[in-house]
């Protein structure tokens, strides 16, 4: 209730100015229009104030239920974003219709706003093409808000930059960065250029581990070795554990580790410790598998002649 506080008072307040001060004698008769008009722009900004305050905490209560710290937590980032850039948008709703009643108090502003519209056609149309970029990335962050193709903390790859979906506001979506760098993208961006959504149906995701031996390797002492890493791994859900060789390239053979986890994060971990312990494994085990690359020397008989 404490967000009430302010509002309730500039409302006490704006009647007080309103309906009091007229029946204080003390208060100079010239000031009572300009303590009148005061009062009207505080009411108005009262009741702003106090819708404003109402949405955030109606949002603020909803969310609660909602927990996205969970692995599995699909359902509480659809809420989270859908409630965040309405929130945004009907607050900016609220802002623009009560900065309009404020303007329209003032004679000689209602005045000027009125020529200006009647008169001035060719300024509305260089406004309006002006506004037009600013208003399709409004509706962007709206159409984000129905359509969902990013959600709060969903994982990403943007420009080239892995990370998560951190803030989506109503003009512009933050991601926050593997490294802790913010990248801060239009709203637009999301529906005119393709990107990654690792996390678009489901948290689980699939990690690949790419290894390059010799031809001479082995491949069923590695799948066990595989085997035996993931199910040692707290990362590694039980799900996927496939190696299979993909590529066989001139010089090497190209293997790939297939595994899963819940969660991105997870998934990186998972690779990273598969990885590092692969390659210790072929070190140890069969160091002579390593990729190498071979020279053969043939003796040519005769090949440089002798001196009579």
């Amino acid at each position: 209730m404490k967000r009430f506080i302010l509002p309730v008072l500039i409302f006490l307040l704006s009647n007080f100015m309103q309906h009091v001060t007229r029946y204080i004698s003390k208060v100079p008769e010239e000031l009572l229009p300009t303590i009148q008009k005061t009062g009207e722009v505080l009411f108005v900004v009262s009741i702003a104030w106090g819708l404003i305050a109402f949405i955030r905490m109606s949002k603020h209560q909803i969310l609660k239920k909602y927990d996205i710290s969970l692995a599995d937590n699909l359902k509480s980032r659809k809420v989270y974003t859908q409630y965040n850039i309405l929130e945004k948008i009907v607050i900016f709703i609220i802002v623009v219709i009560s900065t309009a009643i404020i303007l329209m108090l003032f004679e000689g502003v209602r005045n000027i706003g009125v020529s200006l519209f009647a008169s001035a056609g060719l300024a509305g149309l260089i406004i309006g093409l002006s506004a037009q970029k600013a208003l399709g990335t409004i509706l962007a962050g709206l159409q984000i808000a129905v359509t969902q193709p990013i959600r709060m903390d969903d994982v990403v790859i943007v420009e080239n930059e892995w990370g998560w979906i951190e803030e989506i506001n109503l003009t512009y979506v933050v991601v926050r960065i593997w490294d802790k760098r913010r990248l801060v993208v239009p709203s637009t961006y999301f529906l005119e250029s393709p990107f990654q959504n690792w996390t678009r149906t489901s948290a689980d995701i699939l990690g690949t581990v790419f290894i390059y031996t010799d031809y001479t390797i082995p491949f069923e002492p590695l799948r066990k070795e595989l085997t035996r890493l993931l199910e040692s791994s707290p990362h590694w859900d039980g799900k996927v554990n496939v190696l299979q060789v993909t590529d066989a390239k001139e010089h090497t053979l190209e293997i790939r580790a297939l595994m899963s986890s819940d969660t991105s994060p997870k998934a990186w971990d998972l690779r990273v410790y598969v990885r590092e312990k692969l390659i210790e494994f072929i070190q140890k085990e069969y160091p002579e598998c390593l990729p190498r690359t071979r020279v053969v020397m043939e003796e040519k008989a005769n090949a440089i002649p002798k001196e009579s």
